[in-house]
Parts: structure tokens; sequence; C-alpha cells
């Protein structure tokens, strides 16, 4: 396979990867599935994340995050033990 083909696969990859954390966040259902509010609701987090209170909010949303990855693991393991 040639350079360009695995490249272009990993940012395939990458970039459905970001698409199903939109989706597991819940943002598809309660925006009704309007891309514009999605959108919007991206460029928010960004223009927060460039702001004096980037860092911070960057640090909540990555605690919270990982708490909510924590939480999906623990119930699959509980799951898989029933």
């Amino acid at each position: 396979m040639r350079t360009w083909q695995v490249e272009r696969r990993k940012r395939t990859r990458h970039l459905i990867e970001l698409g199903g954390l939109v989706v597991k966040a819940g943002l598809v259902e309660l925006s009704n599935d309007d891309r514009a509010t999605v959108y919007g609701a991206l460029l928010w987090i960004s223009a927060k994340l460039q702001s004096d209170e980037g860092e911070h909010a960057r640090n909540l949303w990555n605690a919270k995050g990982k708490l909510a990855f924590d939480a999906e693991r623990f119930e699959e393991r509980t799951e898989r033990r029933t």
C-alpha cells in the first residue's frame, strides 16, 4: 500500500472516531441532527479554548471525559460478568 493511502486511511479513521464522540456525547439527538447547531457548539468550544479560561476549561473537560470513559469501561466489564 502506498504511503498516501496509509495516511488517508489514518486520517479517515481519526475523523470517524471524532464523529463517534459527537454521537456518544448525545449531540446528534440533542440537536435534532442539526449540523449547524453541532458546528456552532464546536466553534464555541474552540473559542473557549482560545480564551484566558482555555486551560481551565481544557482541564475540566479532560477530567469529565476521563471519568465518562472510565464509567463506560466499568459498565462494560460489569455487563460481561452478568
